[in-house]
């Protein structure tokens, strides 16, 4: 049986359930024209244009650049800064990841990768084969070349 001093948690806990789910926005997020009473716009092709679609390329990635640190160690935060630039810069050739070793979500990774210290870098080629490992802070620049043996230009 119940208790009665559980009845009234009980019971706000019902009410909230029913509020949370009569809140569910049960619109289409997307909006279209005809909801939106927009105009419809229609453009004519001259003739003269080719109708084939156009390939553009696919960008590859080359590199997956892996940091494996902390986001309180005194390297592993001078590290940030080189990482992000570098995703930034090499968008679409070189995907960055950072795991946090001193996590419980980034543990394994330090076992996977058998890490002995922090910061380490691991770079995997396009076939996921590790080319590359350093420990310790990585200059910009040195880290350049690195990505450059596997074609990031």
């Amino acid at each position: 049986m119940i208790k009665l001093k559980l009845v009234p948690k009980i019971l706000i806990l019902f009410f909230l359930l029913l509020i949370v789910a009569g809140c569910e926005d049960k619109h289409d997020e997307t909006p279209k024209a005809a909801q939106l009473d927009l105009p419809k716009v229609v453009q004519a092709k001259p003739k003269t244009l080719s109708t084939k679609p156009v390939v553009k390329p696919v960008s590859r990635i080359k590199v997956t650049f892996i940091e494996l640190g902390s986001i309180k160690c005194i390297p592993c935060k001078m590290m940030q800064p080189v990482m992000d630039e570098v995703a930034q810069e090499y968008k679409g050739q070189v995907k960055v990841v950072f795991y946090d070793v001193w996590t419980e979500a980034g543990r394994p990774f330090a076992e996977k990768y058998r890490i002995r210290g922090i910061p380490t870098q691991v770079f995997l080629d396009e076939n996921g084969e590790e080319y590359f490992r350093h420990l310790g802070f990585f200059p910009k620049d040195d880290l350049i070349k690195v990505l450059e043996l596997k074609g990031v230009k």
